[in-house]
C-alpha cells in the first residue's frame, strides 16, 4: 500500500489549529459583557424660591416621560395648571431634581449628577429668548457652571417656554477632559420642555 505523504501534513496542521479554535470559542463564552451604566431619567423637577419677604409664591414644576422616547407623551404637572408662572423683576432661587420613578422608591439621580458634576451641565433655554434670565450658580472641582442651583429673574411680562437639557460630558477614552461650558460636547441624558407665563 502507498503511503499519502500529503496526509500527515494535513493532520498535523489540524491537531495544532483544533485548541487554538476551541481556545478562542472558550475565550469569546467566558468574555464578561460591558455592564449597562446609563441611567433612565424619568422625572425632572424644577422649583424656584422667591426671596423672604416676597409676595410671590415659590413654584414647582415637574415633567415626567415614565415610558422614555417613542411612548406616551411626556407630562408636565405643578406651577399653575401644568404652567411656570413666575413675577417678573422678582430673583428666584432654583433647584434641579432628577429622579428614575421606574424604581421603588424612586432613585435620585440628581445626587448621581451633583457626585459626577464635572461630566454634566444643565442648558437653559427660553423661547422666546430673554423670557427668562437663568444662572448656573453651582461649579464643579474645575470651576466650571453645572445648573443644578440656579438664579431665574423674568424682565417682563409674556408667555413662551423653558427648556432644560442635561448634557452628559465624560472624558474620552485616553482621559481628555471634554466639558467646556458649552452645550456642544458630548451627548443629552435627558431634556424638558416646561410652558411658561411670567406676570
Amino acid at each position: 500500500m502507498k503511503r499519502n505523504p500529503i496526509a500527515p501534513k494535513y493532520l498535523a496542521l489540524l491537531l495544532l489549529a483544533a485548541p487554538l479554535a476551541f481556545s478562542a470559542c472558550k475565550k469569546d463564552k467566558e468574555e464578561p459583557k460591558p455592564a449597562d451604566d446609563n441611567e433612565l431619567i424619568t422625572t425632572v423637577v424644577y422649583t424656584l424660591e422667591a426671596p423672604a419677604g416676597s409676595t410671590a409664591p415659590a413654584v414647582s414644576i415637574t415633567w415626567e416621560d415614565r415610558d422614555g422616547d417613542g411612548g406616551a407623551a411626556p407630562v408636565v404637572t405643578g406651577g399653575t395648571a401644568g404652567r411656570l408662572t413666575l413675577q417678573r423683576n422678582t430673583l428666584y432661587t432654583g433647584s434641579i431634581l432628577l429622579l428614575d420613578r421606574t424604581k421603588t422608591p424612586a432613585d435620585t439621580i440628581s445626587n448621581e449628577v451633583a457626585d459626577e458634576a464635572d461630566q454634566h451641565l444643565f442648558v437653559y433655554q427660553t423661547t422666546p429668548a430673554g423670557l427668562l434670565n437663568i444662572v448656573r450658580t453651582d461649579r464643579d472641582t474645575n470651576r466650571l457652571e453645572v445648573g443644578l442651583e440656579t438664579t431665574a429673574t423674568a424682565p417682563a411680562a409674556g408667555t413662551g417656554s423653558l427648556k432644560i437639557t442635561l448634557r452628559h460630558q465624560p472624558p474620552m477614552a485616553n482621559g481628555t477632559r471634554i466639558k467646556d461650558g458649552t452645550f456642544g460636547p458630548g451627548d443629552t441624558d435627558v431634556a424638558a420642555d416646561f410652558p411658561v407665563t411670567v406676570q
